[in-house]
């Protein structure tokens, strides 16, 4: 199963009730409970190494519920994320035989088999054990919980077949096993149990056949996605389930002939997920779905127009079209989607061709990219009042950009034909955090009103025709993380224009200005209070639900630039060089931090100051005229995986203090005045020669040159230290790696949608996907 997964953000509104269903459980007041019942949950907590958060033992007993008459404890919600060890069959959890709410779901279990011990909870009646870690077979035992109605087990490595969970279990109302490694035929008995409304068995080795009649009166969740069915499933079979609101047969080839027939689904169908079914034509079914909110048909075969009766669904709000092959419109371009209820638009991918239409009313998120449209962006996008994401990047439209930039959260422009100024329309108070115009052939000046921005956080103008000045005056922007001015006009120093000084801008982590017109020096105290220094990987955290849910987690923000709402999720990308390659449009890391003014004409010494950037991952100041020497505080950027000082003037020794950069995986100092040995540690002598050459006065390795003269006696035996430097040679050529930069998807890669997936991983800290919303 692909790990390559797009979380869409659109689903969080029934979230809540996809994750369990109601329970008949009155949880009792939460009171003080018997001695004997605290002291047992204490031991259990004991038998565990644990995190600091936990080590409080009121933090780790507030989702404990006793009864109020004996006492006795009831209800277990294990803080997640609190405990890591194996779950034995004599641990003290099982003493507990008053419970009938156990959750223990997101803590670490890893390697434990699930203990048969479990079924000694005769009176539990929910179970809920996800992302625990759990292997092996399900026991036998789980079979005398016969008072069960909801259980959980996803995201585990279990295995062997279902038989052995469920007859007995009559009384199931959901049940989840997705995300594990069951194998063998899907047990028919889970098609005839009366009370089941939740069932989801994707992402298992299970195989069909699926034979109807299925006898599920009230089941209302049905996920069956990337299953081992080998046969095509017809979608004829399902129209009997009359309380069907949710369906995801995703992974699976649908039969042709029921994809276009007129299927009597319910009319309770809300969220109808296909995707990667090999569809080749749109779904005629669709068109009786009165009630259908959210339709995913991404990554199928889907070619010729998007039918006009679409449009006309009266509750349809979320519509996904990525990556099929539709070229246009049945329709008005004027009317077809503009009257239409939805605010979730996604037709990336495609090949949409001519004018772009008018967009939905209610548009939030409105996706278009890689495409072929043309002709100029519809100024009735000002108009939509609700539009907080526009990514319309990589198409052929011409003209001038819309004036109303400032009304949106997220403007994605990128590598189109559009013309004149940007326009210098941001208000005060604007809710811009994303602008990306690259890739133009943008003129004139870069627009004072972004001062206006505050909420600003990613600028990328790169590769257009802008003339202007070093834009001091965005260092008033608290929350600026990335500006790329790459390949324009812009000129002069890059110096504050008051005096020397530091640039120090508040939290800029990413700044690159190559490829410009910019001249003079840099200050001594150039690099000195820049946020760089003090960058961590936890700098961007977001809390997703609370303590009283069900199911939350604490959860950090793996990339930069990743904007969340209850609608859609869309993260930054960025063009980089990095170790001497380009890499297009890859998602950054929240703690990645890059200084790149190559290709200008910058003079003077490298400021001794670039050894305050402790936090430094890249830095690029290749093809200036830098002179001097190299910063012997070069050694303190002690996360620098990259550098490129080639094409300069610099001369002297290369310090042998970089011998310390442990991540160092690239540098180029080729083609200056340097002289001496080049320093044998790390991973310096593993680079290429060409990372050396053009400095006549440098020997040693990677370089042929020796540093030992011909007047210089003959040495019997190797040098101890000479000899541990070629083996340290050795060693660093099998380690040479990628770095941090690992998790940059390369390439402007397609997002394999798994709107599924996201319903049952978003609060599970696995926001994974490359690509793009």
């Amino acid at each position: 199963m692909s790990n390559s997964r797009l979380c869409l953000l659109s689903l969080v509104s029934i979230l809540s009730l996809l994750i369990t269903t109601t329970t008949n459980l009155v949880a009792a007041q939460r009171q003080r409970c018997r001695p004997d019942q605290t002291e047992t949950l204490k031991r259990f907590k004991n038998e565990f190494a644990f995190s600091s958060s936990c080590s409080d033992d009121a933090y780790f007993l507030r989702g404990v519920t006793c009864d109020n008459v004996t006492g006795a404890v009831t209800i277990l919600k294990l803080p997640s994320g609190c405990l890591r060890g194996t779950l034995r069959d004599n641990s003290s959890l099982f003493e507990l035989s008053h419970l009938r709410y156990l959750n223990l779901s997101f803590n670490n279990f890893a390697s434990s088999s699930l203990p048969s011990a479990f079924g000694q909870l005769h009176n539990l009646e929910v179970l809920l054990l996800s992302s625990n870690g759990f292997l092996g077979q399900v026991p036998s035992s789980i079979r005398n919980l016969t008072k069960l109605t909801q259980l959980k087990l996803s995201h585990n490595k279990l295995t062997g077949d279902l038989t052995s969970l469920l007859q007995n279990l009559t009384s199931l109302v959901a049940l989840d096993v997705s995300s594990n490694e069951f194998y063998g035929t899907i047990p028919s008995f889970l098609f005839t149990m009366p009370s089941l409304s939740y069932l989801d068995l994707s992402e298992n080795h299970l195989s069909g056949p699926l034979e109807p009649p299925f006898s599920l009166p009230n089941l209302q969740f049905l996920m069956l996605s990337h299953l081992n069915i080998t046969h095509q499933i017809d979608l004829r079979i399902f129209s009997s389930l009359k309380s069907l609101s949710y369906l995801d047969l995703s992974g699976n080839s649908l039969t042709p002939t029921s994809v276009d027939s007129d299927i009597d689904f319910t009319k309770y169908l809300r969220v109808l997920i296909l995707l990667e079914c090999n569809i080749s034509e749109f779904p005629r079914f669709v068109r009786s779905l009165k009630n259908l909110e959210y339709l995913y048909l991404s990554h199928n075969r889907i070619k010729g127009n998007v039918p006009d009766w679409l449009w006309s669904l009266p509750r349809l709000t979320t519509l996904y079209l990525l990556n099929n092959s539709f070229t246009g419109f049945e329709g008005s371009l004027d009317h077809v989607l503009a009257n239409s209820p939805v605010q979730v638009l996604d037709m990336s991918y495609n090949s949409f061709r001519g004018s772009f239409p008018n967009p939905p009313l209610f548009i939030i998120n409105l996706s278009a990219w890689n495409n072929s449209f043309t002709g100029e962006i519809p100024l009735s996008t000002c108009n939509r009042t609700f539009l907080n994401v526009l990514d319309l990047s990589y198409n052929n439209f011409t003209g001038l950009i819309p004036p109303c930039l400032g009304n949106m959260n997220v403007v994605n422009l990128r590598k189109n034909k559009l013309e004149g100024n940007i326009p210098d329309e941001f208000h005060i108070g604007a809710s811009t955090q994303t602008l990306d115009v690259g890739y133009n052939q943008l003129t004139g000046k870069l627009p004072r009103s972004l001062r206006n921005c505050s909420l600003l956080r990613f600028l990328s103008v790169d590769d257009n025709r802008i003339k202007d000045s070093f834009p001091f005056w965005l260092k008033a922007l608290p929350s600026l993380k990335v500006l790329t001015l790459r390949s324009n006009r812009f000129y002069g120093p890059i110096s504050p224009p008051y005096g020397p000084g530091p640039l120090a801008f508040p939290k800029l982590q990413i700044l690159e200005i190559s490829h410009n017109r910019f001249t003079g020096s840099l200050p001594r105290n150039y690099f000195e209070n820049w946020s760089a220094t003090s960058l961590k990987p936890n700098d961007e955290e977001k809390y997703v639900g609370d303590d009283t849910s069900d199911e939350y987690i604490y959860q950090e923000k793996l990339y930069m630039g990743d904007y969340t709402s209850d609608k859609y999720i869309y993260q930054d990308t960025l063009d980089l060089q990095y170790k001497g390659l380009y890499m297009e449009q890859g998602k950054v890391l929240t703690f990645y931090s890059a200084i790149d003014f190559s290709g200008n004409k910058l003079e003077g010494e490298i400021p001794e100051s670039i050894g305050l950037l402790k936090a430094l991952i890249a830095l690029n100041l290749s093809s200036n005229s830098f002179t001097g020497h190299i910063p012997l505080s070069f050694a303190n950027v002690s996360e620098l995986e990259s550098l490129d000082l080639s094409k300069n003037k610099l001369s002297g020794e290369i310090p042998q203090e970089l011998k310390r950069l442990s991540y160092l995986a690239y540098i180029d100092v080729s083609d200056n005045q340097l002289t001496g040995e080049i320093p044998q540690g790390t991973q310096i002598i593993g680079q290429p020669k060409s990372s050396f050459e053009g400095n006549l006065g440098l020997c040693g390795l990677p370089l042929e040159e020796s540093c030992f003269t011909e007047n210089t006696p003959s040495i019997e035996e190797p040098d101890e230290e000479e000899d541990g430097g070629v083996l340290k040679w050795r060693a660093v050529a099998i380690g040479y790696g990628p770095g941090v930069l690992f998790g940059i998807a390369i390439g402007y890669v397609v997002a394999l949608y798994k709107p599924e997936w996201f319903i049952k991983n978003y609060i599970q800290n696995r926001l994974l996907g490359i690509g793009r919303l």
